[in-house]
């Protein structure tokens, strides 16, 4: 396995990729403090607006799919 494939690396490459979009990843720590792994949601930084990984509740979105938005994002998609 290499490093890039760490979680705390996917989550380096995305939110610097996201930072090129005026995006920020947000991960909620109260849930960690649970024992489930923290949610994620993106944040936009002009308006402070969520615009992904809030529904169906806040913090929903697992990282794959955080990494996938911006992946679309990356490719011209969203």
């Amino acid at each position: 396995m290499s490093r890039k494939e760490f979680d705390a690396s996917r989550m380096r490459r995305i939110k610097r990729a996201a930072a090129r979009y005026g995006l920020t990843v947000l991960t909620s720590e109260k849930m960690k403090v649970l024992g489930h792994p923290g949610g994620h949601a993106i944040r936009h930084d002009e308006s402070f607006k969520i615009v992904f990984g809030d529904s169906p509740k806040p913090f929903s979105a697992t990282l794959d799919e955080v990494e996938a938005y911006v992946d679309a994002l990356e490719a011209g998609e969203e």
